[in-house]
């Protein structure tokens, strides 16, 4: 009897393995100082870039022009699963006593973290729902910013943040999956900040330096976790080669 397997474009590789095994799927890089004609220079960076081969098979399927708005949503949806447990990868367990049905068991437990997910509208819908796969008891708040295309700077439009529920949570991930200058998600966190939020992370599938140098030198403390690191931003404020603009081609608004 001979068995046919009809792979799925989602799950089909369609390329040569590398001859090389690695153990690890994020590596965390430092990053030289940067220099640009817009901003003098920043301290050495560091930023987790994942290393894992689903992540840069499905990141290139990702970018390509001819991926069109229904593959494009469920390529975020998938990198960003993927993403969200790297992000977790230092969470502190805790030590809780189970039953098996063979007898009693010593297991460990997240059950008594608190996690938000913000996702930055409206490009950062499309990873909640990827984040929330992954973490299903996560609360989630929404945040509204747009980068002013003139100065590329953040404007918010809205935000409903509550103090008495920002301080409650044990960490908060903020979902993004294009980070060029930086401008909107330094905005987010320091909105969170003054709310109360003390454990931050950025998810991002996609970033330039210059956004990754912004964010470091305004929030040291906050960890960024990526997809990948691209080369630099072009004159219009976009990360090259980049993807295009991720909210127009989740929506098929482009």
């Amino acid at each position: 009897l001979k068995r046919t397997w009809h792979a799925s474009p989602l799950l089909s590789l369609r390329h040569t393995p590398s001859t090389s095994q690695k153990t690890t799927t994020a590596t965390t890089i430092h990053l030289p100082p940067f220099h640009s004609p817009k901003t003098k220079s920043t301290k050495e960076m560091s930023v987790s870039v994942s290393t894992h081969p689903l992540v840069k098979h499905k990141l290139t399927l990702l970018r390509k022009t001819s991926t069109d708005h229904k593959l494009f949503r469920e390529l975020v949806h998938e990198i960003t699963m993927l993403l969200s447990y790297e992000a977790l990868s230092d969470t502190a367990t805790e030590t809780i006593q189970i039953e098996t049905p063979v007898g009693p068991c010593e297991g460990e437990s997240l059950s008594h973290l608190d996690i938000a997910l913000v996702p930055i509208l409206r490009a950062g819908l499309g990873m909640m729902d990827g984040a929330l796969h992954i973490l299903p008891s996560s609360r989630v708040w929404h945040l509204g910013l747009y980068r002013d295309e003139s100065s590329l700077k953040p404007v918010h439009y809205y935000n409903k943040l509550r103090e008495d529920l920002v301080s409650q949570v044990s960490l908060i991930l903020i979902l993004d999956p294009m980070l060029a200058t930086g401008g909107s998600i330094v905005a987010a966190i320091d909105c969170l900040k003054q709310k109360g939020a003390t454990n931050i992370k950025v998810l991002a599938i996609l970033a330039a330096p210059e956004g990754v140098a912004n964010i470091t030198k305004a929030h040291p403390d906050v960890k960024i976790f990526l997809a990948a690191l691209d080369s630099h931003l072009n004159d219009s404020g976009y990360i090259v080669p980049g993807l295009g603009d991720a909210g127009d081609r989740q929506f098929g608004t482009n």
